[in-house]
């Protein structure tokens, strides 16, 4: 008898017992007769978990009496070996292996060989099924089929019936159901509460016997299909047109979904009698055990390129396609993932989703940009999550302090729901300065604005009363897009935004794209060499070297604001050349339209962000050419440091309130007087109360910030006297001491000026 032959009897009996009036106990006690005799084993016996423990069900051959009496711990013995590694164990002599224990009740003293395999529920594994023979033997490939066939069964049987309660069948300890404390790293700072939604939802196999072989061949085929049809328009995408990791990733994807080696196990799995989500699963259990044998690294990320390869086709066979955004959040909610792009975050309900947990991601990637733009606190590399969090688990994220509670105790949500509620308390009084203009105590105006990169974040001004955006950054479009935004598509929304502003002013920041924001759709000769992402061919530098990409987005922005002012920003400017250069398309562009008579900007001032340090040692040469300067407190600072932000052990060197940095700030700020050039801040420093202090101290007035912080700035800068804190910073930076942050904490705490 074919090894498809025979398990397909087996399955046919099992399907019979399965179907059978009898009680959850007969049925397993049928189920061991049927293993014993199809492998003609002397022994087959079922161990399920419970209260922790694998508890010996049902058996045929060992001593009946040891029925729900032989308990053994996970990781204890052979049978919990493979429980705690889910994983199979073949072997021809037990006795032999280190993990070997003896139970006398069993008397199963007699018996040599020994093959187990895991009972897998919702990827723990939940049970054991295991025969013995007396003569010392190997099992065959086509008898550990078969035993792992019948472990997808008992899982399917132990599910419906309630053998175990669902916290075991998620492999849950006692400690895993009661509140755990996550940590991770800060990506978006925040407060959120809500409970737990995974952005990919587990594939759920309800059924594991087919009705239809012919009609499971038939599913199968069709998802092969679609999948396959995913993975050549993933490869004839422009995004992935260039040499490199996509195109190593894509290759290897679609030499395992043409792999007819693999098609071929999950149709023999089929034939067995499986349904084709049952026979994928079977097929993939294979593949993680042969993934716990590979030494190679490399053989091993191909075969969890298999892995993600196989959930996908899960999914697409399943119908199970969408994500938690399309199956819409019902409730407040924290968002679940392993990693994601800025796309998938904007598709979610803003109004529901208040924050995320990632067991990925870092400081510079492109959904912590929007995310921060959208206000929701993240938190990334909270590494082992699956195993602790589950759907619908009450969480309260702190991303200020890099930690989110898991289940919390009523003590914990207490206290975290009063200092929520001092947070809003904040809030409200911030929101009640909305149509107060920021003057400071000695009556000197300063502009507050807002960062911005969506359509939405406009709605912020009216909102926050901010007197206009500091910094749109346009590259949000670019980043979220799987192409190079159509000049149609941007005309379009800078117009939106323009519109959304009313008589307030808005600074389009030119794409600021490549580096440490790279587009695969941009793929530079120069950007694949990059060993510092940060400092490399990116934003300006890319733009001048892509003048379709300068040119395209000037005319966006020139048709947009046609009988209007515009304010135009170049980012990562390094020497004066490069800001004429950028002009210069502008200017083309603008005589390009008056020479089609089409309607034009009121006015265009054009400005320039200081990023580079070495764009301060030639202002002289600059100033006469801009109209305004603003200062990119984030990447200035780490240029200066030579410390990455990126990077959490120089977070300690990162500090705004440095001399260093603050004396170049200065520089800058004495460097403007005289000048008929408006002199700015657009960054976080500018958003932190005791930073913001500082900056009003050494000259600047205008600052743009998040929306969030428009509010607490505002309350800030009515509490202060110019001529106060300008004296009190000149004393201190004309003789520094390493403790400036303290003495400027300790100033603004004497005059009653709140700086958390």
């Amino acid at each position: 008898m074919s090894a498809t032959a025979s398990a397909r009897l087996i399955l046919t009996r099992l399907h019979e017992v399965m179907a059978s009036r009898l009680h959850a106990q007969g049925k397993l006690d049928q189920v061991a007769e049927i293993i014993g005799q199809s492998l003609d084993s002397e022994v087959c016996s079922v161990y399920l978990l419970r209260e922790g423990m694998l508890e010996l069900f049902a058996t045929r051959g060992l001593n009946k009496s040891a029925v729900h009496v032989t308990r053994m711990a996970i990781g204890e013995g052979l049978t919990g070996t493979i429980a705690a590694n889910i994983e199979t164990l073949n072997l021809a002599e037990a006795k032999a292996h280190p993990d070997f224990q003896y139970r006398p009740e069993t008397g199963e003293e007699k018996y040599h060989s020994f093959a187990g395999v895991p009972i897998v529920y919702r990827e723990r594994a939940v049970g054991v099924l295991c025969v013995q023979h007396v003569d010392p033997r190997r099992y065959e490939d086509i008898e550990i089929e078969a035993l792992q066939t019948t472990a997808m069964v008992l899982s399917e049987l132990i599910a419906n019936a309630g053998l175990i309660d669902e916290e075991e069948a998620l492999g849950l300890t006692e400690g895993q159901t009661g509140t755990q404390t996550v940590t991770g790293l800060t990506l978006v700072k925040g407060l959120a509460a809500g409970q737990a939604v995974y952005h990919q939802p587990r594939v759920t196999i309800d059924q594991v016997m087919a009705d239809d072989i012919e009609a499971e061949r038939q599913r199968v085929y069709r998802a092969f299909d679609k999948m396959r049809e995913q993975i050549d328009n993933m490869a004839s995408q422009a995004e992935f047109g260039g040499a490199g990791e996509h195109e190593e990733v894509l290759e290897t994807y679609k030499m395992f979904a043409y792999d007819e080696g693999w098609s071929r196990r999950i149709n023999e799995a089929i034939d067995s009698g499986l349904t084709a989500e049952a026979a994928i699963e079977r097929v993939q259990q294979r593949t993680r055990m042969r993934m716990r044998e590979i030494d190679d690294p490399l053989l091993a990320d191909r075969m969890h390129d298999l892995e993600d390869l196989a959930n996908r086709l899960l999914r697409i066979v399943s119908g199970q396609l969408g994500t938690a955004a399309q199956q819409g959040l019902p409730r407040d909610s924290i968002l679940i993932a392993r990693n994601l792009g800025p796309a998938e975050l904007l598709e979610y309900d803003r109004r529901r989703l208040k924050g995320v947990i990632l067991e990925e991601g870092s400081l510079t990637a492109h959904v912590v940009i929007v995310a921060r733009a959208m206000g929701i606190p993240v938190l990334g590399r909270a590494r082992g999550i699956r195993g602790i969090i589950r759907d619908g688990d009450e969480i309260l994220l702190d991303a200020d302090n890099s930690t989110a509670t898991i289940r919390p105790s009523p003590q914990v949500t207490a206290a975290f729901d009063a200092r929520f509620a001092k947070t809003r308390e904040k809030q409200a009084a911030y929101a009640k300065l909305r149509d107060v203009e920021p003057f400071t105590r000695c009556g000197t105006r300063v502009q507050v604005m807002i960062n911005a990169g969506l359509r939405d974040d406009i709605s912020a001004l009216a909102m926050t009363g901010a007197d206009g955006v500091g910094l749109f950054r346009t590259e949000f479009q670019f980043l979220v897009s799987a192409t190079l935004p159509q000049r149609e598509r941007q005309t379009r929304l800078y117009r939106d935004v323009l519109d959304a502003a009313g008589d307030k002013p808005v600074i389009f920041r030119t794409v600021d794209i490549g580096g440490d924001k790279a587009v695969p759709y941009l793929q530079s000769e120069h950007a694949e060499h990059d060993e510092n992402p940060a400092m490399g061919w990116r934003a300006l530098r890319l733009a001048l070297e892509r003048e379709g990409l300068l040119k395209v987005q000037a005319r966006a922005l020139l048709e947009a604001s046609a009988g209007r002012d515009l304010y135009v920003m170049f980012p990562m400017v390094s020497e004066p050349w490069e800001f004429d250069a950028a002009k210069q398309v502008f200017e083309d562009q603008l005589n390009h339209l008056r020479t089609k008579k089409k309607l034009l900007p009121d006015s265009i001032r054009f400005g320039a962000m200081l990023e580079v340090p070495a764009l301060a040692e030639v202002l002289d040469i600059l100033l006469p050419r801009v109209d305004f300067l603003s200062v990119g407190t984030n990447d200035l600072t780490q240029f200066l440091f030579a410390a990455d932000r990126a990077n959490p052990k120089l977070a300690e060197r990162y500090d705004w309130l440095s001399p260093s940095i603050l004396r170049f700030l200065r520089r800058v700020s004495l460097a403007m007087v005289g000048q008929q050039v408006d002199l700015g801040v657009c960054g976080e420093m500018g958003g932190r109360r005791l930073e913001a202090l500082a900056l009003l101290g050494i000259g600047f007035r205008r600052l743009s910030i998040t929306p969030a912080a428009v509010g607490p700035i505002k309350e800030l800068v009515r509490k202060v006297d110019l001529g106060e804190i300008t004296a009190a910073m000149n004393g201190w930076l004309s003789d520094p001491t390493v403790e400036l942050r303290k003495e400027l904490q300790a100033w603004a705490d004497q005059r009653g000026i709140e700086t958390d």
